[in-house]
């Protein structure tokens, strides 16, 4: 797919950046991520709600999947916030189909 526009606004406590060149393509060696989102707080909770937040209000106008929303839902899940996760808890939420993933139009 290719990517018409990202509109994504870095705060104090998120920032970001994305492998899309000129043309709206994603660069060869991005494999599927095509950016990476980093935030940072006093504590966890605090970072987790910043990223959150950067979430809520990135939007990626192309004609490309991506799993905004879906990340936004994991990151408030209860045992997320806990942090009671492992290596195997997203696994888990794929195979259990507990986490729906939304697709848009182009899919």
């Amino acid at each position: 797919g290719k990517i018409e526009r990202i509109k994504f606004q870095s705060s104090v406590s998120c920032w970001g950046y994305f492998s899309v060149g000129a043309n709206g393509g994603i660069h060869e060696y991005a494999d599927s991520q095509f950016g990476h989102i980093f935030a940072h707080g006093a504590t966890r909770e605090e970072a987790r709600k910043a990223l959150m937040l950067s979430l809520r209000n990135i939007d990626v106008v192309g004609t490309i999947r991506n799993p905004v929303e879906y990340l936004v839902e994991l990151l408030g899940m209860n045992s997320f916030i806990g942090n009671t996760i492992d290596t195997s808890w997203l696994d888990g939420l794929i195979k259990a189909k507990s986490v729906a993933v939304k697709y848009d139009k182009f899919d």
